[in-house]
């Protein structure tokens, strides 16, 4: 088994890369001769509004994370391996989000687009998912503290609400972009609001978990 502080710290780190280059796409319009920089402006609306969702949904995720981790006292090589793959397809987010943003509102690509943007958080849920059923169902000799069955039903149904949703989301990018966008804006204020687990022997009162989905 492995100490938990580092691999926090490796986490956070590369989650603060992922979160950070998304601002690239947030390009400063070149001065022309013609037209004024306010319509330059607006034109990239498509460019502020991926960037505003996508850096929440990476937010939220680093929320998830840390709870995830909060958990554990220690990790072992298989939870190295499934984190680092979440690492992988958080990273890849700003791509997808690039590439969502650009051909939105463009006279043909953004059908696919979409489909590319759903589809990498909807690995990336699924990775996650991953990593929590590893922990919770398989790993819970790792945790600090044991979770009853109910509390891991309650963690995972909750978690593996996202993979389903990001592929309705997918799909409706088939028919118009903008209803991948407003799956994708309804879901991350669904995994906004933080989870509350009861704990054992308390029974009118319940502690937060600070895990708000994936």
């Amino acid at each position: 088994m492995y100490g938990i502080g580092r691999v926090e710290a490796f986490s956070d780190g590369v989650i603060a890369v992922a979160i950070t280059l998304l601002v690239l796409d947030l390009r400063v319009p070149e001065p022309l001769g013609d037209g004024s920089l306010g319509a330059r402006l607006l034109d990239l609306w498509p460019n502020y509004l991926a960037y505003g969702i996508s850096f929440l949904a990476i937010g939220i995720m680093w929320i998830n994370h840390h709870a995830a981790l909060r958990r554990l006292k220690a990790v072992d090589h298989a939870v190295l391996v499934v984190n680092l793959l979440l690492l992988m397809c958080i990273v890849a987010l700003p791509f997808s989000t690039s590439l969502f943003a650009t051909y939105l509102d463009a006279a043909s690509g953004g059908h696919l687009a979409a489909v590319v943007y759903a589809g990498s958080f909807l690995v990336t849920s699924l990775v996650f998912l991953g990593l929590q059923v590893l922990i919770l169902r398989h790993r819970p000799h790792l945790l600090r503290e044991p979770l009853t069955r109910s509390q891991q039903r309650t963690l995972l149904m909750r978690g593996a609400i996202a993979g389903p949703t990001y592929l309705v989301a997918a799909l409706l990018g088939l028919v118009t972009p903008y209803l991948t966008l407003a799956v994708c804006i309804v879901l991350g204020l669904f995994y906004f609001v933080p989870l509350r687990l009861s704990r054992p022997g308390r029974q009118d009162t319940t502690a937060q978990d600070d895990d708000a989905g994936s």
